[in-house]
């Protein structure tokens, strides 16, 4: 065994970790934090299978960014349609294949193309839009940077520079049954694996973090009901049961 190959396989695994409980920790923070108002953006559903269908379409189709802005729809949409489709792709080496695999395969690999062409649109227009260049972080840039830095690399091993998929697989899969297993030497692939690895870190304290916070979103998870129900956040029902424990105590 490899000095490399024990080096990433800690990395993995550390960067495992961080991410399964970073984002749990987010999560849960996301659960608990009060929704004082009312406020779903309108027009708005009045039923709670309206509210469903509303967060699916915004999930699956980015409905309100397609009403706002088009331009940056289409890239957006590209990018993360691609995404899934690579991440499909890479199933392949954490579980066997199937038919489904098997299909998905030639699909995924060309959806890296689309993935990293809507990246570069997106990466663009924090410099050809003047608003959005002055409101752009520098970690708006690096985070860019890092996710088309992954998808060339990973087109490149691909389509350029072919490594040893059936070694890589081995890798992941010892890791998941902690059975160590050895790695490929090729550069390409170590620093694609790293950059993988970087984003698994830092994607719980990133922007990226919208991914799951989509589904808190007061103004789309809201049901368009004020007149109806009086809106009541869980914290406030706290205090004010607490507040009739304390008035009754006064009261013996």
């Amino acid at each position: 065994m490899t000095f490399v190959s024990i080096l990433y396989g800690l990395l993995f695994w550390a960067a495992t970790l961080i991410l399964v409980g970073g984002v749990a920790v987010k999560v849960r923070q996301y659960w608990n934090t009060p929704a004082p108002l009312k406020i779903p953006t309108t027009p708005a559903p009045i039923t709670q299978g309206g509210v469903v269908w509303r967060m699916f379409r915004e999930v699956a189709f980015f409905e309100s960014l397609f009403r706002s802005n088009k331009t940056l729809w289409l890239f957006a949409f590209l990018f993360h349609m691609s995404l899934w489709l690579v991440l499909i792709r890479h199933a392949r080496y954490f579980v066997s294949m199937n038919e489904l695999l098997v299909f998905m395969q030639p699909f995924g690999r060309y959806a890296g193309i689309t993935m990293v062409l809507g990246l570069a649109g997106l990466w663009a227009r924090r410099f050809v839009v003047d608003r959005v260049r002055y409101i752009s972080a520098p970690s708006d840039h690096l985070m860019l940077a890092l996710l088309i830095s992954i998808g060339v690399t990973g087109l490149m091993m691909s389509f350029v520079s072919h490594t040893d998929v059936t070694q890589i697989k081995g890798f992941f899969h010892g890791l998941m049954v902690f059975h160590w297993q050895p790695l490929p030497s090729d550069p390409l692939a170590l620093v694609h694996l790293f950059l993988v690895a970087l984003l698994m870190i830092i994607f719980p304290i990133s922007k990226l973090l919208h991914a799951p916070g989509v589904f808190f979103s007061p103004t789309r998870n809201q049901v368009d009901n004020p007149r109806e129900k009086r809106h009541v956040s869980a914290w406030a029902l706290e205090l004010e049961r607490q507040g009739k424990l304390y008035r009754d105590e006064l009261n013996k």
